[in-house]
């Protein structure tokens, strides 16, 4: 396997007596989409400072496209596009002319700044707006701008945290949709910051569960529920549409099954849990009792699963 892009080896941050980051060890590959999955304050934005170099780990090493965060941040920062959870834009100024600006800072002038621009609203999906003041946009507009001026530098690996914080049902589907696209037409590195399961699911190659400025457990989803799998044994969830079933008759008929753990209902679902696959045989016998099976999932460990797994359920955010 290549080189890392990003390659994190026993980071840790103390401020105080508080340890913020704790000996994270972490390798992100070129093209990959990584999402860093934890509640607020866990640690995930100061171990994103210690990659930019814009905080000093107390220990442990942050490398980022070959470059020593700590050593050289400012190569690192020519390589790296970072969109923190607050994107900020001078208001009495339109889109196009906040691109400008940052492309100046970037080396480009003019109409060549002007040109890049207008690519880059149009790649973001927002050049209908080129010549609105940002003080008229929407938050999902002004992310969208963000993305834009982070991709201003033609970045090796973009840093994004929070990236959908505040934005409606239909804007994240759209935001999301965008990251991909562009991580697969660019090779872009991404490394995406959330609390939101069911966002990080949809796009991430793989996740980092980050539990008090632990690693608790990173991997492709596939791979962790497998392991969860293994952990808990075969899930199995069955929706029926027989509401003349009874829970007792139900579960005696299905507990005659070798191997089954716990049957459990909710609504017209039954969950079985057990230590061996036994799908075939469950959905023999209820066929046999006459149930209208709606759909049948096997395995089904969801991120949800493997997140509830470090988590209390109180604090599980989605």
């Amino acid at each position: 396997m290549n080189n890392p892009i990003i390659d994190l080896k026993d980071l840790s941050k103390f401020y105080g007596n508080k340890k913020a980051v704790d000996k994270l060890n972490l390798q992100i590959y070129s093209g990959e989409i990584f999402g860093l999955l934890g509640p607020n304050g866990a640690g995930k934005t100061t171990s994103i400072l210690m990659m930019l170099g814009l905080t000093e780990p107390t220990s442990g090493s942050a490398t980022v496209c070959g470059h020593d965060a700590t050593r050289n941040p400012l190569e690192v920062k020519k390589v790296v596009g970072y969109m923190p959870d607050n994107v900020g834009f001078y208001p009495d100024m339109t889109a196009v002319e906040n691109l400008c600006f940052i492309a100046e800072l970037n080396g480009t002038f003019g109409q060549q700044a002007k040109t890049l621009a207008y690519e880059l609203l149009q790649t973001v999906g927002i050049a209908d707006v080129a010549n609105s003041k940002t003080s008229t946009f929407s938050r999902g507009m002004k992310q969208r701008l963000g993305l834009a001026e982070v991709l201003i530098k033609k970045p090796q690996v973009i840093i994004l945290d929070e990236p959908t914080l505040g934005i409606d049902p239909s804007g994240v589907n759209d935001f999301l949709k965008l990251i991909q696209k562009l991580s697969k037409e660019q090779n872009l590195t991404v490394l995406m910051s959330s609390h939101h399961l069911h966002q990080v699911q949809r796009v991430c190659d793989r996740v980092g569960i980050f539990v008090d400025g632990k690693m608790m457990v990173e991997g492709p989803i596939e791979s962790l529920a497998q392991k969860l799998q293994l952990d808990r044994g075969f899930k199995t969830i069955i929706e029926v549409n027989n509401p003349e079933f009874t829970t007792l008759s139900v579960e005696s008929s299905l507990n005659t099954i070798d191997g089954i753990s716990t049957v459990a209902f909710e609504e017209n679902k039954i969950s079985i849990h057990s230590t061996t696959d036994v799908t075939a045989q469950v959905v023999r016998k209820l066929v046999q009792s006459d149930a209208n099976i709606l759909s049948v999932n096997r395995n089904g460990y969801t991120l949800d699963d493997i997140y509830s797994k470090y988590f209390d359920n109180d604090n599980l955010k989605i």
